[in-house]
């Protein structure tokens, strides 16, 4: 590791905090829908639900957080890559929050209260509707979860590059 980079500016500890659990969330609510579709147990279903509503309200806590804290200065490099960075993590911050509130939306939409961990329930706050509920399923899986793919798939390679290819030690900064 280079000498010139180690003392790299960190994301607070709470931003850190905030970036590895919601990448957790991500994942963690994923493999429920997986479990789901390939086990056929209602189980995943409810949790993936549970897990995508608690990625909801984290990620809210998450851009309260961002508010509030001062980020590390940026590490060179050209206007157009920090345009791209600031872009992608805009995207990501807002598909983070857009897909579990359109799994919400589909859900009482469809007439069916969201059980939270068995703990309480988002009832159903709207007048049912198949056609909406359709819609938000579609905007859910067809559109919000290709679009975060996509995004996860840049920001991870983005920090790759720094960190293999620029050798600016950029991943130090989020552990």
């Amino acid at each position: 590791m280079s000498n010139v980079n180690s003392n790299v500016s960190k994301w607070s500890v709470s931003s850190r905090i905030f970036h590895w659990i919601s990448a957790i969330l991500l994942l963690v609510t994923w493999v429920m829908i997986l479990l789901y579709d390939n086990l056929d147990s209602n189980l995943y279903i409810g949790l993936h639900k549970s897990f995508g509503i608690s990625l909801l309200f984290w990620m809210i806590a998450r851009v309260i957080n961002r508010l509030l804290t001062k980020a590390p200065p940026s590490v060179p490099m050209p206007k157009w890559q920090a345009l791209l960075a600031h872009l992608t993590h805009f995207g990501l911050y807002a598909l983070l929050i857009a897909m579990p509130m359109a799994g919400l939306l589909m859900t009482v939409y469809g007439g069916r209260p969201v059980d939270i961990f068995g703990l309480f329930q988002i009832p159903v706050f709207v007048t049912p509707d198949r056609g909406l509920a359709r819609s938000y399923n579609d905007l859910h899986t067809d559109i919000i979860w290709p679009a975060i793919i996509a995004f996860t798939l840049i920001h991870i390679g983005a920090a790759l590059y720094h960190q293999f290819v620029k050798k600016d030690n950029l991943i130090a900064r989020m552990k």
